[in-house]
């Protein structure tokens, strides 16, 4: 299996997680922004990361979409499952899953891209990182409003997760779902981040567990260098 990524993105570390979860060998393509287009609308006609190409016999040719990728790895290496078998727990699992991928994804890359523009600038100063975040800024409208909707968005979300992180293990049920997963992979920008690091210690803690078991290495700030 290929998949297709930016290195940089949390959405498609979600897939590795994944990927990882499931003990599936896989290789990694980091494709660049902006060019990623000609190889990517081929495939999928769309624009978007993560993609993964099983390259197996009787498979699609592509998967686009991280959601989509849970649901094809579950349906094609069946154990162990990222589905709770309770389908209650299973539909919470996933409203949780795409509640994380339209808000509370988003707002962390504002957050995440609003400080590698200013006080994070020291992390990369390089021409090339600096445009990238530049672009992004402006291909996402990143300014000190949406920022501000932003913060508060993961407030709601960390205050949410505090209280089911600590009153239990996992977020839904009683083992790992694609609700932790996904938690584990979009908030994890926010660790390069002094004052989240700092106010929400178990967040971290929690972060880096899931990706332990996972197999996939520590997002920066969470290495002992903390690059």
């Amino acid at each position: 299996m290929l998949l297709l990524q930016f290195s940089t993105s949390h959405y498609c570390r979600k897939a590795r997680l994944a990927l990882g979860y499931k003990k599936i060998n896989y290789d990694v393509q980091n494709l660049t922004p902006g060019l990623h287009i000609l190889k990517l609308k081929p495939l999928t006609g769309l624009t978007t990361v993560p993609v993964l190409l099983p390259q197996l016999p009787d498979q699609p040719q592509a998967i686009s979409d991280s959601t989509q990728i849970f649901k094809f790895l579950e349906k094609y290496h069946p154990e162990p499952s990222l589905f709770l078998p309770n389908e209650q727990q299973q539909i919470e699992a996933w409203m949780l899953e795409d509640w994380f991928d339209e808000s509370i994804g988003t707002a962390t890359r504002f957050i995440y891209y609003d400080f590698r523009a200013g006080a994070g600038k020291h992390i990369d100063p390089s021409f090339s990182s600096q445009l990238v975040i530049q672009v992004v800024r402006h291909q996402y409208k990143i300014n000190q409003a949406a920022v501000h909707l932003a913060a508060e968005r993961l407030e709601i979300a960390l205050k949410m997760l505090e209280y089911r992180w600590h009153k239990q293990l996992y977020l839904v049920g009683d083992r790992l779902s694609v609700a932790d997963l996904t938690a584990a992979a979009l908030l994890s920008p926010l660790a390069l981040i002094p004052k989240y690091r700092q106010n929400y210690p178990w967040l971290f803690e929690r972060i880096a567990e899931i990706h332990q078991i996972c197999g996939e290495p520590l997002p920066p700030g969470l290495t002992e260098t903390g690059e």
